[in-house]
Formats: structure tokens, sequence, C-alpha cells
């Protein structure tokens, strides 16, 4: 049930998925991120630990300059656009790894992808309300993959929470195919804290398995799991003592078909993915 796609950039990277468990590491240059906020919104600071996260084993890093954590408000594109690109900016030429823009405006998107990045990480799934469609056009001008995160205000849901997730995801392939995005451009997130109590989020980790399918295709799925809510109401642990249960919850991931999980603590999570994926396939 793991997909498997390849994406080959136009500066020379390529990004494989199926083959093993690739390891997102999260660089947020926002003043107010629920974990890390300020740690890495000086230029030398995110080079270095995005350096660090490369050496500790990330595949891909993800670049986010507006903080997502309950109860934000929305920037506009224009001040997201300037406190993102010089961060860019100074990344792409010296990463490795593609580069991913965490972000669900338009002309956001765009302006990272003119500056280079490689592939783009939509916590609205292609449905932010304020720009229709917008999301999918600018990724599919650009031919790049998008991650398109389950998430709803509230969370309330009429019936069976995965039968609700999977209708959303139905909704945003209508969205991509109306917009000339290939559908081998698209990897899912159940969105893991967005839109969900923490049983609810429970609930979908033990079933994010039947998420993966749509009409006998199987899809890509990214796992966030990384410090979230859910698991301080588990464990009555603070933000910054979250690794270990961030870790059981990958593993956990990856034995329901993740194909990518994004996360703070590289190095460790990295080798735990390494040894799941080892004991998986021998």
């Amino acid at each position: 049930m793991i997909a498997e796609r390849t994406y080959l950039f136009r500066d020379g990277k390529e990004l494989r998925l199926g083959a093993r468990t690739l390891v997102m590491g999260i660089l947020n240059v926002t003043p107010d991120s629920f974990s890390d906020g300020g740690k890495w919104n000086r230029r030398d600071d995110a080079l270095r630990h995005m350096e660090e996260m490369v050496r500790d084993g990330a595949d891909i890093i993800d670049i986010g300059a507006e903080s997502s954590r309950p109860g934000f408000v929305p920037m506009s594109a224009a001040e997201e656009i300037e406190r993102l690109l010089p961060f860019l900016e100074a990344v792409l030429p010296e990463c490795p790894v593609p580069v991913s823009v965490d972000t669900f405006k338009a002309d956001t998107a765009r302006a990272a992808l003119r500056a280079g990045a490689h592939l783009l990480n939509d916590i609205w799934g292609l449905q932010y309300t304020e720009e229709p469609g917008a999301m999918a056009q600018a990724a599919a001008e650009a031919d790049v993959p998008v991650v398109v995160m389950h998430n709803q205000n509230g969370t309330a849901y009429d019936g069976d929470v995965i039968a609700a997730m999977r209708g959303f995801f139905l909704r945003s392939f209508e969205i991509a195919d109306a917009a000339g995005l290939s559908r081998e451009n698209i990897i899912l997130d159940p969105g893991i804290g967005f839109g969900k109590t923490a049983a609810q989020n429970m609930h979908v980790m033990r079933r994010m398995d039947e998420l993966i399918s749509y009409d006998g295709v199987d899809y890509p799925v990214l796992l966030g799991a990384s410090r979230k809510s859910f698991i301080g109401a588990a464990l009555d642990l603070p933000v910054e003592e979250r690794m270990e249960a961030t870790g059981a919850a990958c593993v956990l991931g990856i034995m329901r078909g993740a194909s990518i999980v994004r996360v703070h603590d590289v190095k460790p999570i990295a080798r735990m993915c390494r040894m799941t994926d080892a004991i998986l396939g021998a």
C-alpha cells in the first residue's frame, strides 16, 4: 500500500517516495510557532539548523514563515513573502536536499517556487476558502508536488471521521483536476492536530491506512505528529519533552502506510524510521 513516486527537479535534486521512509525536517522561521518559535528566525541560525538536520538524516527541509499554532491569525501574503524569501534565498543554494514551503496562500507559493522551492505544503489541502482553486493552480503551473493536508474549522464531524476525511480528499482531487494539477503530484496528510480533538487524532492515527487508496490508486502519505498537543493530552508532557512519544507516533504511522514523517527532532526520529523500515523489510 506504500505508493511509489519519483520527483525530478529542475536543479537536479530528486525525491523518491516508497523505497524507504523519508524524514522532513521542520525549519520554522517564525517568532511564534508553538514548539520552536524564535529559535531559527535569524539567517545564520536557520542555515546552521538546516545543515544540522541534513547531517542528521533529513531528506526534505520544510520552511514555514507563518505559525499555524492553535488560534493563529493569518498574516497577509505580502507579509509572509517578506519574511520567507530572505531565508529561502539563503537556504536553497546551501541545501543538498529538496526544500518544501509550508504555506496555504497561492501568492506565497508562487514567490517561493520562483525562488527555487521544490514542493509545497498546504495545511488547507487546496481548499483555502479565501482563494478557491488558487493553490492548485500555482502547483499545476510549476508542475510540483504538493502536500494536501486535511483540515477543517472546528472538531465536529457528521458521522465517521475517516469517511469525512476521505470526502475532503476527494474534493481536493476534484480541485486539482480542474486546475490541471496531476494527481501524481499529490501527497496526502491526515492533518494531525488540525480540526480534531486529541481523541480524534488518536483514532485517525489508528486508521490512517484507510486514507491511502482512492479509485484503486494509492497515494503517498505524510504524517506530521511531531510534538503535537495530542501527545501532551495523553502523557501530560510539555512540548519540549515529547520527542519519544513523537517517535512512537512515527513508528505507528510507518506501519499504517506513511511515506514521509515531518519532525522537529530529526536525528533520533530518523534512526527510529530506519529501524522500523529494516524490521518491516526483513
